[in-house]
């Protein structure tokens, strides 16, 4: 595919190999709003060229689906066939309501469960349209949230109902799809919480609901604050290693066999955030995160909090990137890239 643009020309050559001593390494790339081919080629040949295999990235229902069986696929195959090229294996967010799908004054995070059956409608042709592309879809996101939810109180039975019927949609388009359920947002908000609801909490109530039958697997969300990323879990804690007791919660409930996959994580080194690190802490833990996900069996993925953004955010949201806007990589993308090469740190003493 070529694609031509001032002073640019963007070529999708065959594909390459991902090197990398970690197999579970990985980053979420936000390439949702980058309108250049050549940022988008260039994101994903830098993900190759760090040494991960794996891409989270968000495709908005409402972008793709502007009104009622109207699909607007080209920057979304833009990416994937971006992403099939530099060897990486894609796991696609959907969610983001259309206008059409919701009533007026909502945000678009808002689903009734009238309106159900449109996202798993649009599932079933996602999944269709990228079979063989895209393996791996994430039904939703943080639906714990409040704000996640349309500013409704959290239902584990509701975001059962609805994780049931994308993956009946997308098992019908591909039997071979892997169905993860959402990644939910770590929190140790008490019951009755206006703003959100106890991950651990709310994966026991869903599982009770039924859930455990229509996923493949669990999207999971690992931040570790300002904790180091071998800090042990409680379940009063929100660090890194909280995702333990999610697969504790899975296991409980006889889903051994349904893998976790990390969507979203990591740490941040923003100077102003009270909830940073060190930019040599959040080197040191990364790896370490990293490193830890190849003693987990049950794990499959770490794709960690963001690989770049198109624009600075100027926010501390710019403290989790590990590459500028301008593709300026941080020293934490060199050191990344010299451990999943195998090759002595230039940061860090030795392997955290």
């Amino acid at each position: 595919m070529l694609s031509l643009m001032p002073g640019r020309l963007v070529v999708v050559g065959p594909t390459q190999t991902v090197v990398t001593r970690n197999p579970k390494v990985g980053v979420h790339t936000r390439l949702t709003d980058e309108v250049e081919p050549w940022k988008v080629q260039r994101t994903l040949q830098m993900v190759r060229e760090m040494g991960s295999p794996w891409v989270v990235e968000y495709f908005p229902w409402a972008y793709y689906e502007p009104a009622p069986g109207r699909y607007e696929w080209s920057h979304a195959d833009l990416v994937v066939e971006h992403a099939v090229a530099q060897g990486l294996t894609v796991i696609a967010r959907i969610d983001m309501v259309p206008e059409w799908a919701r009533p007026s004054e909502t945000t678009d995070r808002y689903l009734a469960p009238e309106n159900y059956a449109d996202y798993a409608r649009f599932i079933e042709v996602f999944v269709t349209h990228f079979r063989g592309r895209v393996r791996y879809v994430v039904i939703w996101n943080e639906p714990n949230l409040a704000f996640e939810w349309g500013y409704r109180p959290p239902d584990p039975a509701a975001y059962a109902e609805l994780l049931k019927q994308a993956y009946q949609a997308a098992k019908r388009a591909d039997p071979s799809i892997r169905v993860l359920a959402a990644g939910l947002a770590p929190t140790i908000a008490p019951p009755g919480d206006p703003f959100g609801y106890n991950d651990l909490l709310y994966l026991d109530e869903l599982l009770r609901a039924g859930a455990g039958a229509y996923m493949d697997g669990l999207a999971a969300h690992a931040y570790g604050m300002t904790f180091p990323h071998d800090d042990p879990p409680a379940p009063d804690m929100v660090n890194f290693r909280r995702v333990e007791l999610l697969h504790e919660v899975m296991l409980r409930h006889g889903l051994a066999d349904k893998p976790v996959y990390i969507t979203e994580g990591g740490w941040n080194d923003n100077p102003r955030w009270t909830r940073a690190v060190r930019p040599y802490q959040r080197i040191a833990y990364t790896i370490g995160a990293y490193e830890q996900a190849r003693a987990w069996g049950w794990c499959e993925a770490v794709c960690l909090w963001a690989f770049r953004f198109p624009w600075l955010q100027n926010t501390y949201a710019d403290g989790y990137s590990f590459v500028s806007p301008a593709f300026i990589p941080k020293p934490i993308y060199e050191e990344v890239s010299r451990y999943s090469a195998g090759k002595p740190f230039e940061y860090l003493e030795e392997l955290p």
